[in-house]
């Protein structure tokens, strides 16, 4: 589905990120994992369309390099922010509606009961102000605007940061609802032990560059990743 060549960006004239070749197939769940500064969202980034890069993006075998982030949603690459990022004064529903501008009504209508039955308690708050909620909820409330917007592929920025131990493994358990559903996503997140857990396949990115890849149980087998980012 995605397959990405000889990425490389850049903040100025500091490099962010050297020579990235990474795929994701249709189905599959892939994880990115790396130390802070590493270049993990800068990666999601740069599939979004929010961050220049050089090198080839291929997205269901077309060259989306030149494509304006607002078509690439409408292509199905949909991104769950770092930080949540929700509109705290509009309502939950709102903020659901929100994610979901490039479908049609019918599609809203089906997608937003999909959001509800993953998330109940978005529903028990639907009409309460997103910055009411907790840090969990609202992350819960950010992956489902995401998911209003029918993705093909969904990015997940750091979906347990900030989060207490009991919280990310309800947000991972959430996300393996997503896997057996066969939604087609690629896991950036500092939690690598969680992150190559529910993994088919991983990589891990040092300074900018891919330096190890793998099944997620071959990683997290792997000594170098268990000492680097497991504390083994």
């Amino acid at each position: 589905m995605l397959e990405l060549s000889g990425i490389g960006s850049r903040y100025g004239r500091i490099p962010a990120l050297s020579g990235i070749d990474l795929k994701v197939a249709e189905g599959e769940l892939v994880a990115l994992v790396g130390a802070n500064g590493a270049g993990k969202s800068t990666l999601l980034r740069v599939i979004s369309g929010v961050q220049p890069a050089t090198g080839q993006i291929l997205f269901l075998g077309e060259d989306i390099g030149a494509v304006p982030p607002e078509q690439r949603v409408r292509l199905g690459i949909v991104q769950v922010p770092e930080g949540r990022q929700v509109f705290g004064p509009l309502s939950v529903e709102d903020n659901l509606r929100l994610g979901a501008y490039t479908r049609g009504r019918a599609e809203r209508g089906a997608e937003l009961e999909r959001v509800y039955e993953l998330f109940p308690a978005l529903k028990e708050r639907r009409r309460q102000a997103a910055g009411v909620l907790s840090g969990g909820q609202q992350q819960m409330l950010a992956m489902g605007r995401g998911l209003m917007a029918k993705p093909r592929l969904l990015l997940l920025d750091e979906p347990s940061m900030g989060l207490a131990p009991r919280l990310v493994e309800e947000i991972f358990a959430r996300v393996r609802v997503l896997k057996a559903a066969r939604t087609t996503i690629f896991l950036v997140d500092q939690n690598a032990r969680a992150a190559l857990a529910v993994a088919d396949r991983g990589y891990v990115l040092e300074t900018g560059r891919v330096v190890l890849s793998g099944t997620g149980a071959a990683l997290l087998a792997d000594g170098q990743v268990r000492e680097a980012y497991l504390g083994m």
